[in-house]
């Protein structure tokens, strides 16, 4: 059986590492792990550590490390840049699975018909740390605050560039890209991009792509292209 994993936002280094207290209550007081009982660490940036509860306290759990291993963040760069939801729990959906997929960075997009601006950048951050953990993965995607549509296409550089939108003209399916090792695709909000989003990106090099013949909701759509794109 797998040991746990925990995320640790700090450098790791030394022998002994003191957890915070969320880590902590969750190890001691959720999985009940006494001393001497084998846990896993990663900062999400490759490096996963094999340690041993020191010191079971429900608040500051400290555990020793006893190895540790890099494992190289892969050769495909995938980016989902998809607009803000109106219903926030539909966009926390999407974060879980396309961390759990394998995305690499993760934009949200602040379109012409997006409806809610808010964004609870912490919360979002910990459903991402939480899917990272559930998954076993020891890279954690890159999470950016929202950004508005134009200065997301205008900085993106990216080998490929999609756009998945409802319009009908000539597309390519997305699963053409697969190969690509550097990709990004944009997801529109519900309404689809406007007309004039669209040839904005379509300047700027974007592709326009298709995700299969029926409409999809927008979190729909971007766990279909992280799958498509990643897997």
């Amino acid at each position: 059986m797998s040991l746990p994993i925990f995320f640790h936002d700090e450098a790791i280094n030394g022998e002994f590492m003191t957890l915070n207290e969320d880590a902590s209550k969750h190890i001691v007081q959720v999985l009940r792990m006494k001393e001497g009982e084998a846990l896993h660490l990663t900062d999400g940036r490759g490096n996963l550590f094999t340690t041993v509860v020191a010191d079971a306290h429900k608040k500051r759990c400290s555990v020793r490390i006893s190895e540790s291993s890099y494992k190289p963040q892969k050769d495909k760069q995938v980016s989902i840049a998809i607009s803000l939801l109106k219903n926030a729990s539909r966009f926390e959906w999407f974060l879980e699975k396309a961390t759990e997929i394998g995305v690499t960075s993760i934009i949200p997009l602040l379109c012409h018909r997006t409806e809610k601006q808010h964004f609870r950048y912490e919360r979002m951050k910990q459903i991402v740390v939480s899917a990272m953990m559930q998954s076993q993965q020891v890279w954690l995607p890159v999470l950016h605050q929202p950004v508005a549509f134009k200065e997301a296409i205008e900085s993106s550089d990216f080998s490929e560039k999609l756009v998945a939108h409802c319009e009908d003209e000539q597309k390519h399916h997305v699963r053409d890209f697969h190969a690509a090792s550097s990709v990004q695709i944009l997801i529109g909000p519900e309404g689809d991009f406007t007309k004039e989003e669209i040839a904005l990106a379509l300047e700027h090099n974007y592709k326009p792509v298709t995700l299969g013949d029926t409409r999809l909701r927008a979190e729909t759509a971007g766990v279909v292209a992280a799958s498509l794109l990643c897997v």
